[in-house]
């Protein structure tokens, strides 16, 4: 897809699939992996790492497979509202076991479906500002009503989240693929939700914000 081209809703389907399935393969292939050590070796130290790698692996799988069923599916019908601590509990799973931390904080409550989805777009583009690994903060507005985001990412080598600002800023956009689609479904979901985003250097720390 050309970087002038908007995605069909067909593609943009098609898109995020390929996105999730990027996600899911490496620790899929990983217990796969695992169970052909136990069928192919009977040495006990082996099974054992491999028990522990696949248990590790699936874990990995289903964070990442809750974190896309709530990212990007639907979530329940139309004008569904998800549950904070829910989000809060999928993006947490989200990081577990990386090196990254979240610090999450502020309000409880029900959010509309697309402003939480967004939500845990952010927190995903916030990951791809610390490539190295790091902290992010973050903070919920205390009006649910109107919701406000606040993600303050700091750690080695932090940068601004990958293809965010182009999709955001409209200008010098990339190619539209499954690498990039979660900056720009972040970017339509920003949109759609009216809570536009800004991303800005603030000392040593790059901080998103949506609301």
């Amino acid at each position: 897809m050309t970087k002038s081209q908007q995605p069909t809703d067909l593609e943009l389907a098609a898109l995020i699939s390929s996105k999730i399935c990027h996600d899911a393969i490496g620790p899929v292939g990983a217990i796969s992996n695992g169970l052909e050590i136990l069928e192919e070796d009977d040495d006990k130290d082996s099974n054992s790492y491999a028990l522990e790698v696949i248990r590790n692996v699936t874990r990995q799988a289903s964070a990442r497979l809750q974190y896309a069923r709530f990212a990007f599916g639907a979530a329940g019908s139309a004008g569904a509202e998800i549950d904070l601590e829910t989000a809060k509990s999928i993006s947490l799973g989200l990081v577990e076991g990386s090196k990254h931390t979240l610090n999450w904080s502020g309000s409880t409550g029900y959010l509309p479906k697309n402003p939480a989805k967004l939500l845990l777009n952010l927190v995903a583009c916030a990951i791809t500002a610390l490539p190295r690994g790091g902290t992010i903060d973050l903070e919920i507005g205390s009006d649910l009503a109107q919701p406000t985001f606040a993600l303050r990412c700091t750690g080695r080598n932090v940068r601004p989240p990958q293809h965010l600002g182009e999709f955001i800023a409209g200008e010098n956009e990339p190619e539209i693929d499954a690498l990039t689609i979660q900056a720009y479904y972040t970017a339509r979901l920003a949109k759609t939700s009216a809570m536009p985003i800004t991303i800005t250097q603030d000392g040593e720390a790059v901080v998103l914000r949506a609301g």
